[in-house]
């Protein structure tokens, strides 16, 4: 027994050293990315339905894409309804495209997105959209503009229009390392002149939310209810993610997503951008405000989309790296008959990060050692089996998904997903999970990997029956590793919704990228 103790000390202290490297062993490379915004006219089937209708919708759209080579990129993005009486419509997809040089700064942009979602089910049916559009860029060092022509078509549905539509670019960049770098720990030599590491971090927040709508004033629900558009007067129960970026010490801009679980039949959910700032802080205790502006709806009486929400609170600072927000604000639409408008309250649980380089952007301080991230990217179909409904039949649905997995180690991570029905008659719906997954080594020479996750989160629209939203997934599933950045996968699991009627089996086809982000510890 001793001398099983001997080795096994022995073999943990060898582990131990083999984990202690130092930065200028570390291969980098910097992605050049890009953040583009783009708002949309869409003409609306005003002679093919029975009900009112605005003639136009404003559709907004955030798309967040990364260049494969020089002339070609993909990404991912959300759209929404602002203006019209489509408030509540929302959409992710997938993008490809091409982008290269006509003359000077004048270059040549198109591309597809493919994704699913919708508002009016009557207008989307299952969901799915396809938007192809080409135009001009004009392109500067901070920012670029342009114009374009496109088709959107939610192919499923009668909702489809030709369009001109704007846009304006903003470049980012994130440098990263490959994902087999992931889980080490990298001692920072001061005397080193790096170029590529010895640079400022990006300072960073990210939270989840959990609020309370309080509606007052003339809010009302949606034409589903009965009786249609009656009074809200209880209270909502909202589940919500946000990401702060800070551009000085102490203001900030941010976005932010809900879904709500608790109140209403499921389906209303919001997205917002912003900005905010630190007024009092101090080693243990910040107060902050905010303001954001974007689009809300579903389950509520129709209108345009357009929201305003400013907010307020104060953090506690429980670690270098996590807190606890209180905080409380006003929720209105803008525009519309029956505005929906509500006080607020809540609590976040926030993680603080220093990512991407070796120096605080602000204050100057280095980082004695730094940590590589593993964070994987994963784009997926996902099929579920006989859903149940109400007020129609029953069917499968088919999904995309948009999932980040989190490495809380090498064995454990968190994971986060968006998902949106793009085809079997329930246009609209959408879920989002979070979870905790466990995978194992890789075997059959380093190729396959297998994985455990359990899940819960919100989950409405579409005439899914998810009761007020609640739903729980434990998921299974294999991984085929091309290389140690690049892996599809297969999964199987099962949905259900304690508080409804979904209890479906489901199947997963994805294509993940990983890599790594260095977080700084000082």
């Amino acid at each position: 027994m001793k001398k099983l103790l001997f080795v096994f000390c022995i073999i943990s202290s060898l582990n131990g050293l083999s984990q202690d490297f130092n930065l200028s062993n570390l291969q980098g490379k910097e992605l050049n990315n890009n953040i583009r915004l783009n708002y949309i006219l869409v003409n609306q089937p005003v002679d093919q339905v029975n009900y009112q209708l605005e003639p136009t919708m404003g559709f907004v759209g955030l798309n967040y894409n990364i260049p494969l080579n020089d002339w070609l990129y993909t990404g991912a993005g959300f759209h929404t309804a602002i203006t019209g009486d489509q408030g509540g419509l929302f959409t992710l997809g997938v993008n490809l495209g091409v982008n290269f040089p006509l003359y000077k700064n004048l270059y040549f942009d198109a591309n597809v997105h493919f994704g699913g979602g919708g508002g009016y089910r009557s207008l989307v049916n299952g969901g799915g959209i396809i938007y192809p559009n080409a135009g001009l860029q004009y392109k500067t060092n901070k920012f670029s503009f342009g114009v374009q022509y496109g088709y959107v078509n939610f192919f499923t549905g009668i909702q489809k229009s030709d369009n001109v539509s704007f846009f304006i670019e903003i470049p980012t960049t994130i440098r990263t390392s490959s994902y087999a770098n992931s889980h080490k720990t990298y001692t920072i030599d001061s005397t080193e002149d790096d170029e590529f590491w010895q640079k400022p971090a990006v300072k960073s927040v990210q939270q989840i939310t959990f609020d309370y709508f309080f509606p007052v004033g003339n809010s009302r629900t949606d034409a589903s209810t009965n009786p249609r558009y009656q009074q809200i007067d209880n209270t909502l129960s909202i589940l919500g993610f946000e990401y702060q970026r800070y551009l000085t010490d102490d203001t900030f801009i941010y976005a932010h997503v809900d879904a709500m679980y608790s109140g209403l039949t499921a389906g209303f959910m919001d997205l917002f951008f912003g900005v905010g700032k630190n007024f009092i802080e101090t080693k243990y205790v910040n107060f902050f405000a905010k303001m954001g502006i974007g689009a809300a709806g579903g389950r509520i009486f129709p209108e345009g989309g357009l929201t305003a929400y400013p907010n307020a609170g104060a953090d506690i600072r429980l670690t270098d790296k996590f807190g606890l927000s209180v905080h409380g604000g006003y929720h209105r639409s803008i525009g519309g008959v029956a505005s929906f408008q509500a006080y607020t309250a809540g609590f976040s649980l926030k993680y603080y990060g220093l990512s991407g380089g070796v120096t605080d952007p602000f204050s100057g301080e280095k980082a004695k050692t730094i940590r590589a991230q593993g964070i994987q990217i994963i784009a997926q179909n996902q099929t579920y089996f006989d859903v149940a409904k109400f007020g129609i039949p029953d069917s499968d649905l088919q999904l995309i998904g948009i999932k980040i997995l989190y490495d809380i180690n090498n064995r454990f991570y968190l994971a986060g997903e968006a998902s949106f029905a793009y085809e079997g008659e329930s246009g609209g719906y959408a879920h989002g999970v979070f979870g905790l997954g466990i995978k194992s080594n890789k075997f059959f020479n380093e190729k396959v990997s297998t994985f455990l996750e359990m899940s819960a989160g919100v989950a409405g629209g579409g005439r899914v029956d998810s009761g007020e939203g609640i739903l729980v997934r434990p998921t299974a599933g294999i991984n085929y590793h091309v290389n140690n950045d690049l892996s599809f996968h297969v999964s199987g699991g099962q949905m259900w919704s304690p508080f409804g009627d979904v209890n479906s089996t489901n199947i997963n086809i994805g294509l993940a990228y990983g890599l790594s982000i260095l977080n700084a510890k000082k």
